[in-house]
């Protein structure tokens, strides 16, 4: 099958004298995202060889840990939509939702 179309992400990491990052911005023109500043990314590739994820994790200085906090939270939330949308395992989903309801309770995000 021929690929009919590329779509580019870009990310642009600014790192300290120490290599830390200082500032995160990213692009993704399909999606109509030009340059935005981030403070923190997480990016899982799956490598299908290796049977292995690979992860980058980065956040900037200033990222305060409540956002960190609140970052996870969402982002596991997202993750268990992601499962249930690849596999509709929902009793899993379920449980996975629990896990994020717990998290949130622990971390005291929910209002």
């Amino acid at each position: 099958m021929a690929i009919a179309h590329k779509s580019k992400i870009e990310f642009i990491i600014g790192l300290d004298e120490n290599k830390i990052p200082e500032k995160l911005n990213w692009t993704a023109e399909e999606g109509g995202i030009s340059n935005e500043e981030a403070k923190a990314l997480m990016i899982s590739v799956w490598d299908a060889k290796a049977k292995d994820t690979l992860r980058m994790d980065l956040w900037t200085k200033d990222m305060p840990v409540d956002q960190m906090k609140q970052f996870f939270h969402q982002t596991l939330v997202s993750m268990a939509d992601t499962f249930e949308r690849a596999t509709n395992d929902e009793k899993m989903t379920a449980t996975m939702r629990d896990f994020c309801d717990y998290f949130a309770e622990k971390l005291e995000l929910k209002k």
